[in-house]
Parts: structure tokens; C-alpha cells; sequence
């Protein structure tokens, strides 16, 4: 029991906090020339050819922006003193109107002072204009809706506090969705999308910046290595491979552990269903998970740890089947569900019900134990204004946090922002049926998919969950850790975020 213990605790060795941007430096993307996209410096909607891809306009390719519009300009004209008095409210009526044709061209034009007060007032905070804004486009008043998309977008920022921010890519999914037409949805994701490496770069610094999703990774590794401490060859699904950065630790612990470490052989797992997620097209997924394997196996080769990996990509959820992994006899099976299982389409979206079905697949392979990690969030089935609400929440908790750690200007952070959570944003608001595939469910719901499936909750040990709580002391002191009903939750002062399961 003692061995067990000091192998368990091994998996937080050198798992000190990352108080400033500095010490991640060696994890940056090379980006100082990157693009990033600025609602100031971006067209109000972009249209894409495919209703399954997604992409971002960069500055150079916006048209025309209400900000700029708006803004004081000084053109270089021969102007006499008589023109510099001419009447400044024509002017701004005329800039007003022109602004309507060029962004808004299949709306009525605003086209006098007594119009604007038959609009309602303006809310002064930007999340009640935000909420406004949200209620006009699901009660269908368009007027109103772009009325207030054109104030907000003069309150956002992405180089502004959390929730001018948040702010910003919300608006960008009010106008994706706002501009649908029957069941395509324009995604209006406006940045480009990244190399797999520099994808993985922000992943990882999401990662580390983010200790609910750190220690979400940990609990789940203290279950995996207490499930197979007494297992000589170790087999690990892991259904959404990402950045790899989970399987660092519990290398290093097995390479410790007592008696000498396991054949360890990790399947890594990248869905095509998630390429959204990982920024879209055919070259993030399959390039990623590539370097994902090397870096692991070199890993393991300095751990001296005895070490395979075997990537699955190109590959829909919804088809996962058997022969598409290698199962072999004597190999304590380990499944891990980090982030992936809230991308399968459950009853709601399909009568074929992937989400349950692959659970059943996965008990049916009679694996030593299950660990799900998944925010705590419900957006699967609730109705789009309900769903705003609980995106506009639980993102202002994540934007409050990232605040502590990264320096509102740096790019990097805007990239990360941008890459890693913007694209869940626009998905949440802006799509319906199988086009939104974030899909978050609370840990009760988990529980009850689970138990349905035939597993039984494993007990999280308390050794790991204590020494999470340890280390978790050094960050601020506004993020939080709960135990309850055998589950981990982690989240931002009274927010659950992230919640941590292990079943069997």
C-alpha cells in the first residue's frame, strides 16, 4: 500500500503552477508575424462555401467594419472654413446611413433620430447588452438584434478585460447565427487557422495556464495508475489524443514505479468529427497526433519506459468499431474519455445515439477502468437563449481565470483564446442539429450514461485528490476544488468548471 502511495504521488512531482506568461516561453508557437483578428479590424460576417468547414478572415481580408465607420476620421481635402462648419448632425445622419447600406443592406435604413426611440434603451453593461442582444435574435426581431450588435461590437475587445473578450467572440456567434439561411449556419470564425504545431502550442498553453484542465488530466492519471499497479503490460485508449501532455506525468510516475515500469502501449485517437475543434480542415488531426507520438516516445525512451504508440485519425466517432484498434490478450486495458465524449451526438441529434453506443462499446472490451474528464456545462439540449446564458457564464469563469495568469495584449493569449475557445463559443451559439457539435453535459447526466451502460463508479483515490488540493493552494486563490459523490470538480471562485469521474 505504502509502494502504491509513493507511485501515485509521484505523478505530481515538478507540477508547480505557472504564475506568469514568461515561464511558458518555451512552449510559444513561432507567431510574432501571426494575424489575429480584432472585431475593430473585422468584416461583421463571413460566408463560407460549406456549411462543415469553418474559417477565419484575416484583418487584410475584412471589408468594411462598423467600428471604423464610426470612428474620427481626418481626410486629406481641400477644405475651406466654410465646410468645417457644416452641421455635424447631417453628418453624422449621412455617415449613419451609409454605414446601414454598406453592412446592413437588407435592413430598413435608420434613417432619422425619432426611429432610434422606438428602439429599446441601450444597457450600459456589455453582459445585459450581450443578453439583449441574445434574447432579440431567439425572439426573431432583427432590427433590434443588429441594432445591438452594432453597440456591442463598440464595447468588445480581444485585448480587453475577460468580458470584453468574451464579448467578442459571443458577437461573432450572435451574427454567424443571426445570418443563417434554413439549415446552413455561416460560421463567422475570423482568424486563420494555425499550424498543427502552433495548435498544439496553444493547447498546451491553455493547459498550463488553466489548472482545473491540468488537474482534471491528474485525477484522471492517479485512477489510471492505481487501476494497473499491479500490471505488467498496460494498454491506454485514449479516445481524444490532443496535445499528449496528459501521458507525461504518468510516464514519468510508472518510470518510478516499484518492481520497475510496464510495456506501456498508448492508442491515440484524433475524431474527424473533432477537427472543428482542432481548427478544421485535413491538415491539423492526423499532422498533430503525429507529433504527438514522437514526442511521447521520446519520453519514454529517456524514462526508460517500454513504449508504443499506435495513432488512429481520419476517423468519424460515429464509425469507431473494433478492428479499428489493436486488442491484445494479457493487456490491462485503461479507456480515457478527456474533452472527446461531449463531441459524440447523443439521442437528441441522431436515433443511432453515438454517445451512448460508444460507451456499451467500450464496456464490452472489459477495460480495468474508465476516467472521464468533461466540463461542467449544459449545453447539449437546452434552447438557444438558455444556452447563451450558460455559455455567457461558464466562459466569463474561464476569461476571469486566463486574466490571472497572461497579459490582456499578448498575442499568444489572443491566439489561444482565439484557437482553443472561440471556436466552441460560435459553435454553441451560432449552430443547431449535427453542425453543433459542442455539446456539454453536467456530471449527473454522465452519471446516469455510464450506469446505463453497465459501469460502476471507481473510487478516485484520496491520496491524488488531496495532493491536487495541495498544489492547487499555490495558484490564486479564486480557484476552487470540490469532492463529491465520488467525482472531482474544479472550477473559478463559485463555478464549477471541469469535473473528473473514473468508472469500471
Amino acid at each position: 500500500m505504502q509502494a502504491s502511495q509513493e507511485n501515485l504521488g509521484n505523478i505530481f512531482k515538478s507540477q508547480q503552477p505557472h504564475r506568469c506568461y514568461k515561464s511558458m516561453k518555451k512552449f510559444s508557437p513561432q507567431s510574432s508575424n501571426a494575424q489575429y483578428f480584432t472585431l475593430e479590424s473585422s468584416s461583421t460576417v463571413a460566408i463560407c462555401s460549406s456549411p462543415s468547414t469553418t474559417s477565419f478572415s484575416s484583418p487584410n481580408e475584412s471589408q468594411v467594419s462598423l467600428q471604423d465607420s464610426l470612428s474620427d476620421h481626418t481626410y486629406e481635402s481641400p477644405m475651406n472654413s466654410s465646410s468645417i462648419s457644416e452641421d455635424l448632425y447631417d453628418l453624422k445622419l449621412k455617415l449613419n446611413k451609409l454605414e446601414s447600406v454598406m453592412l446592413w443592406p437588407d435592413c430598413d435604413i435608420i434613417d432619422s433620430f425619432d426611429t432610434y426611440k422606438l428602439l429599446p434603451q441601450i444597457p450600459k453593461d456589455l453582459k445585459q447588452t450581450l443578453t439583449a442582444c441574445a434574447r432579440a435574435v431567439a425572439d426573431n426581431d432583427i432590427r433590434t438584434a443588429k441594432w445591438l450588435m452594432r453597440e456591442v461590437r463598440q464595447m468588445v475587445s480581444v485585448s480587453g478585460e475577460p468580458i470584453q473578450r468574451l464579448g467578442a467572440y459571443m458577437l461573432e456567434g450572435l451574427v454567424a447565427r443571426l445570418f443563417s439561411s434554413g439549415s446552413k449556419i455561416y460560421k463567422a470564425l475570423m482568424c486563420k487557422e494555425p499550424t498543427s504545431l502552433d495548435l498544439l502550442s496553444y493547447i498546451h498553453m491553455l493547459y498550463e495556464v488553466c489548472p482545473y484542465f491540468k488537474f482534471g488530466y491528474m485525477s484522471a492519471n492517479g485512477a489510471i495508475a492505481d487501476a494497473v499497479k499491479n500490471e505488467d503490460r498496460v494498454h491506454i485508449i485514449d479516445f481524444q489524443m490532443a496535445q499528449g501532455s496528459q501521458w507525461v506525468t504518468l510516464i514519468q510516475a510508472l518510470a518510478m514505479r516499484p518492481g520497475g515500469p510496464p510495456q506501456l502501449r498508448i492508442t491515440g485517437i484524433d475524431y474527424s468529427i473533432s477537427a472543428y475543434a482542432h481548427g478544421g480542415g485535413g491538415g491539423g488531426g492526423g499532422g498533430g497526433l503525429h507529433i504527438v507520438g514522437q514526442q511521447l516516445s521520446r519520453l519514454a525512451e529517456y524514462c526508460n519506459v517500454p513504449f508504443e504508440f499506435h495513432p488512429v485519425s481520419a476517423i468519424s466517432g460515429c464509425e469507431f468499431k473494433l478492428e479499428n484498434i489493436d486488442i491484445r490478450p494479457g493487456e490491462a486495458l485503461a479507456v480515457n474519455f478527456a474533452f472527446q465524449l461531449h463531441h459524440m451526438p447523443d439521442e437528441s441529434v441522431s436515433t443511432l445515439n453515438h454517445r451512448d453506443r460508444l460507451l456499451r462499446f467500450v464496456k464490452s472490451l472489459a477495460p480495468k477502468v474508465v476516467t472521464l474528464v468533461e466540463q461542467e456545462s449544459n449545453t447539449n439540449t437546452a434552447a438557444f437563449f438558455p444556452r447563451f446564458m450558460e455559455a455567457l457564464d461558464y466562459y466569463t469563469a474561464i476569461f476571469e481565470s486566463i486574466d490571472v495568469t497572461l497579459p490582456r495584449g499578448n498575442k499568444e493569449r489572443i491566439s489561444l483564446e482565439q484557437h482553443c475557445l472561440a471556436r466552441e463559443i460560435v459553435n454553441i451559439i451560432a449552430c443547431e442539429g449535427t453542425e453543433r457539435v459542442e455539446r456539454h453535459e453536467v456530471q449527473g447526466k454522465w452519471k446516469s450514461r455510464f450506469k446505463m451502460a453497465g459501469f460502476a463508479p471507481y473510487p478516485l483515490s484520496s491520496l491524488v485528490n488531496s495532493t491536487i488540493k495541495a498544489l492547487l493552494g499555490n495558484y490564486c486563490e479564486k480557484y476552487k476544488l470540490e469532492e463529491r459523490d465520488g467525482a472531482l470538480y474544479l472550477g473559478w471562485m463559485n463555478r464549477a468548471l471541469v469535473v473528473s469521474s473514473a468508472w469500471r
